[in-house]
């Protein structure tokens, strides 16, 4: 049996409800991954984000290969023992964060200079799926090539090229039978890139697809129209990932054309920069006009920080640079995050969809105006 199977429960249109096993429980879809880029999701603990309802974590290859070392984590028990926490974890390849440090790429790996200590640093696919082994995560990603848009044809497509040897050469590295190898979409927002890259890793056969490559500052409609061409190509009894997505209106449009799973640092970003995310429109708490306001981030929220603390007073601990102003606006965004997509998904069980996208963006329109 795979590790990690999905099932589908509900459609509505091209968006899709359902569950998705993994060797440490099931995660509900479609799903919010709270991002812990080295072991932790920046501000909380793993009982804050079991008490606000994630069910998935991301941690990230690149960062924990350097600091502290995957052999380490592998020696105290894997990255669920390491960060107490007892459900699924997906770990991307550090595809992303080493291609952000001008690698120079060759078709056996890329080599870069860590931003730690300035050392040299090889990765090659195979030793980004022995890395992922040893960190034991439910879910690991192939090693892929991202490129920076707008860019020409000829480079998305001949990266795009690489990015699916490099996804063959990982599935043959794979040997870990209790965790799952996701492929890698590419493809820029060149929509018959996009079909072909799809087509060609469903064709390896891996047990999920990610979406890469995407988020980056391409528009809505070309992220839109490069997530249908891919997912025209996938098959649809696997997840299907959208990496690094997490504001409000790119999930709900996600969510629409049938992605099923998604990450992102925005929420923990935004928290730490005095951004609430709220149904009524996004606040920015260090604005004077907070300074007496007794009421909570959100009325309608059910969560911790709002259940307990005024708006005065979280600008009180922001302008004061109080950790614990970090802490409690990061609980709200990510709590806010995973409702929006538990929302999104009770909508597509109930064939409802688009009035529930009309309902939240008129709803956020409303609050901003």
């Amino acid at each position: 049996m795979a590790p990690v199977k999905w099932i589908e429960s509900a459609r509505n249109g091209h968006a899709r409800a359902g569950w998705l096993e993994t060797p440490h429980g099931r995660i509900l879809t479609p799903a919010f991954m709270p991002v812990g880029t080295r072991a932790a999701v920046k501000a909380v603990s793993s009982e804050d984000l079991r008490a606000m309802g994630a069910d998935m974590v991301l941690a990230n290859t690149y960062h924990l290969m350097l600091r502290p070392g995957s052999g380490v984590i592998e020696q105290l028990g894997g990255l669920h023992s390491f960060m107490n926490w007892d459900g699924p974890i997906l770990t991307d390849s550090g595809g992303y964060q080493v291609f952000s440090l001008d690698p120079i790429i060759d078709e056996d790996g890329a080599t870069f200079r860590s931003e730690y200590d300035g050392s040299v640093v090889r990765l090659t696919p195979e030793e980004a799926v022995r890395i992922q082994e040893e960190l034991g995560a439910d879910i690991s990603m192939v090693l892929d090539v991202c490129v920076a848009l707008p860019s020409e044809r000829s480079h998305v497509e001949a990266e795009m090229n690489r990015t699916w040897r490099w996804a063959e050469r990982c599935l043959n590295a794979h040997t870990r039978k209790d965790q799952a190898l996701f492929g890698i979409v590419q493809g820029g927002v060149d929509a018959d890139l996009r079909i072909e890259s799809a087509r060609r890793t469903a064709d390896l056969g891996f047990a999920g697809f990610g979406i890469g490559g995407l988020s980056v500052g391409e528009t809505s409609e070309e992220m839109n129209r490069a997530l249908m061409a891919a997912f025209s190509e996938l098959p649809a009894g696997r997840p299907r990932y959208v990496m690094g997505l997490g504001d409000t209106e790119g999930l709900l449009d996600a969510v629409r054309t049938g992605a099923d799973m998604f990450d992102s640092v925005m929420p923990t970003r935004l928290a730490r920069h005095g951004k609430a995310l709220t149904r009524q429109g996004d606040l920015n708490i260090r604005n004077a006009r907070f300074e007496s306001d007794p009421t909570p981030l959100d009325p309608t929220c059910g969560c911790m920080t709002c259940r307990g603390y005024s708006r005065a007073y979280l600008r009180h601990l922001t302008h004061m640079k109080e950790i614990s102003g970090h802490r409690l606006l990061t609980i709200h965004n990510l709590y806010y995050t995973l409702q929006l997509l538990e929302e999104a998904r009770s909508a597509i069980e109930a064939g409802r969809l688009e009035d529930y996208i009309g309902e939240a963006r008129e709803a956020r329109r409303r609050g901003s105006s």
